[in-house]
């Protein structure tokens, strides 16, 4: 699997073990942490890499005209909650998604009844866009310092993501981490801001569970405007063509994004029989037109 990420050989396999790369050998054979081939990859400046060619399919659209991420769209929403060490039947509740005040609505709700191990909660779910730009000064300048900082992207699990001082320490970010720590600063400049969890929707078909956070700030003008900094971070790395996408992560809602009712460190699922091994949430969400 790791060469096959990598698109490298074993004697090239031999050098980055060598360089430092972690794993752990059982019995004999070589295991690798999937973040940590992911990040290789994403910035080997190869351009053949996996995890380069998915970036750069899953952010064409940043580079195309900001319209058709205004438009309503529908979503066929599915969520599986599995509980791993699961302690007997209870109630599940997963935090939903939360459109509703956004101009989207959410219908044909299944929601999981009461079980052992696994549930799943569907919906359909419709999502639109709006021009709503920052206006505040200050928040531009925050905004800006963040982008202009150098952090560079990586896949972190989720846990260490809420660590959001030790991950910028590292000198690296995630959505997560990043809306959290911006949400920080913007309290301390005055504002009301927090992070909130959801989803990024129309990944590889749909089948991709993407860890996303944005943040919520009130505006000079009262107004609930959203940042998602950590998607204007992405598309300012993959082309200098993406200016209107970025523009839209500062403020404006978009299509692709259904947020969920869940704060920013917080799981996006329970199942209430005692367990202490947290949720495991997928989500499934395809688009129908």
């Amino acid at each position: 699997m790791a060469q096959e990420m990598l698109r490298c050989g074993p004697a090239e396999m031999d050098r980055l073990v060598a360089a430092g790369l972690p794993h752990e050998d059982r019995s004999g054979v070589r295991h690798f942490d999937p973040n940590d081939l992911y990040n290789l990859g994403m910035y080997s400046n190869t351009s053949t890499t996996q995890p380069e060619l998915a970036f750069r399919m899953l952010f064409r659209f940043a580079t195309r005209p900001v319209d058709d991420l205004l438009r309503e769209r529908t979503w066929e929403f599915q969520a599986r909650l599995e509980c791993v060490d699961c302690a007997g039947e209870a109630p599940w509740r997963l935090e939903e998604p939360d459109i509703v005040r956004f101009g989207g609505s959410v219908t044909d709700v299944t929601a999981p009844a009461p079980a052992s191990g696994s549930a799943t909660y569907t919906a359909t779910v419709t999502t639109t866009g709006a021009r709503t730009p920052v206006l505040s000064a200050e928040l531009r300048r925050l905004t800006g310092e963040y982008l202009a900082a150098g952090y560079r992207w990586h896949m972190i699990p989720v846990p260490m993501q809420v660590d959001y001082a030790l991950v910028h320490e590292l000198g690296v970010t995630s959505c997560i981490a990043a809306s959290l720590l911006l949400a920080a600063r913007f309290r301390d400049a005055g504002y009301r801001a927090e992070a909130r969890r959801g989803w990024f929707c129309g990944v590889v078909g749909g089948a991709l569970d993407l860890p996303h956070a944005c943040v919520e700030v009130e505006d000079d003008d009262g107004r609930l405007r959203t940042i998602d900094i950590a998607k204007a971070l992405l598309a300012a790395r993959l082309s200098a063509s993406t200016d209107d996408f970025q523009e839209l992560c500062l403020g404006s809602i978009y299509n692709k994004v259904i947020p969920s009712t869940a704060a920013g460190g917080a799981p996006l699922g329970y199942h209430e029989c005692g367990s202490r091994t947290p949720v495991h949430v997928r989500a499934d969400i395809r688009s129908v037109r």
